[in-house]
């Protein structure tokens, strides 16, 4: 009997398609609730993938073994005033007791940050922020030469007028020609280019507290160079240095170490809370949490759209009970059972949910595509997201379509042929 009933589906499912087919205006209306629902659910899953994966990739990029310590730059001139009346501000000497107090620091670099009032040769574009770091900087950074090579030790304890070029500050400082060897004039001082670093990752907005930085349009100078040779206020109001990186051992606590600084930061600062220690193991966890609420939330909202479709389809299959009274009550004049009336409905609402999950998955797909493409966002269309997307259009479709399935095996048979 089993393998019989088996063999009937086929046939069962040419009538379904034939029933849809006899009424097109209809059923593709029908259709739409689960198009736009599986299109809502498939388009916001790859931008909000994206948009995470973006993020998770520029803090795995800051380093899971590193520590950051940035300046955190008063709101007004008034603010500053005040918090310098408890804080120099972040300072070498920051560094110093921090390397000599916190165990299990392989690498250590500050970081001062300039905007160059004048630069030649004259960038085509946003002017490039010059960084002063130490040789340390590069492994610390997992920083890439592509071009030439980074300076050394012995070139930052002299202040030698050397510089490494980011790959966007080599583009708009001398075009498509390759820049090592060649010189630039920041201010009043000329560089010359000994490498040109590959490129970077870099986040939209504010991550963890690190500001929004272009980290490929940074011009690289040793740290005694920028404070020797690079203008700047010497007002006491200013930074000595506005960031701190640290790279720790492995088997070192980076939460516990990050503690630590803190810590031995808010006594050297007296409170002033003028500085944010960013962990990035910490942030890569806490975005990782936040992409799985995330999910679940923008599916949540998306299924509703789905659930609209559903009670359409619930609706038009009940029309369709009431339009085929008597067609099911010859069917079951012949022989037809209530199991075969309930599969046949069913068939019909796979048909539709099915057909319209793969028409809004291609909807879905283009939609992110072309978000992508207008918006400069990076999407992602994932398995997971096609998949969900389409169990649940399929799981809506058959729950809906069951209620309007069994009403019509339940008809008694003697009033559907008498049925008008």
């Amino acid at each position: 009997m089993s393998t019989r009933r088996r063999l009937n589906l086929w046939p069962e499912f040419l009538q379904g398609f034939d029933n849809l087919r006899a009424h097109k205006m209809r059923s593709v209306l029908t259709m739409l609730g689960m198009i736009f629902g599986v299109a809502a659910v498939i388009a916001m899953l790859s931008i909000g993938a994206g948009a995470q994966a973006q993020v998770i990739a520029f803090i795995e990029q800051l380093g899971v073994r590193n520590l950051i310590v940035e300046a955190r730059e008063a709101a007004d001139n008034e603010t500053l005033q005040r918090v310098r009346k408890l804080s120099a501000g972040m300072r070498f000497q920051d560094l110093r007791v921090i390397e000599n107090s916190v165990q299990g620091i392989a690498a250590a670099s500050p970081r001062k940050r300039f905007l160059p009032s004048k630069l030649l040769p004259k960038p085509f574009g946003e002017m490039p922020t010059v960084y002063g770091v130490r040789p340390a900087y590069q492994t610390i950074s997992n920083l890439r030469v592509t071009a030439g090579r980074f300076f050394t030790d012995e070139e930052n304890r002299e202040a030698a007028p050397v510089t490494v070029l980011g790959q966007g500050a080599a583009a708009t400082l001398f075009g498509a020609e390759d820049p090592t060897g060649r010189f630039i004039k920041v201010n009043e001082q000329w560089f010359r280019v000994i490498g040109v670093a590959g490129p970077q990752l870099s986040a939209q907005g504010n991550v963890g507290g690190l500001p929004a930085t272009d980290r490929n349009n940074l011009i690289y100078v040793p740290i005694s160079s920028a404070m020797l040779r690079i203008e700047d206020s010497r007002s006491f109001l200013v930074d000595e240095i506005d960031a701190m990186y640290f790279s720790l051992n492995p088997g070192v606590d980076v939460a516990s170490s990050g503690t630590v600084i803190r810590g031995l930061l808010d006594s050297l600062h007296r409170g002033a809370g003028d500085f944010t220690v960013v962990v990035p193991a910490e942030l890569l966890a806490e975005q990782q949490r936040t992409k799985r609420l995330f999910e679940f939330i923008m599916v949540a909202i998306a299924s509703i759209s789905l659930l609209v479709g559903g009670i359409g389809i619930m609706n038009i299959m009940l029309a369709s009970v009431m339009e085929r009274t008597r067609e099911i009550g010859v069917r079951r004049a012949i022989g037809a059972t209530r199991r075969d009336v309930i599969r046949q409905f069913l068939i019909e609402t796979t048909l539709i949910t099915v057909s319209g999950g793969f028409v809004g998955t291609l909807v879905g797909i283009g939609l992110s595509q072309l978000v992508a493409y207008l918006a400069g966002w990076s999407t992602i269309v994932t398995v997971t997201s096609v998949a969900v997307a389409s169990l649940v259009s399929v799981t809506v479709g058959i729950v809906f379509g069951l209620y309007p399935a069994v009403r019509a095996a339940r008809l008694d048979p003697v009033h559907a042929l008498h049925y008008e």
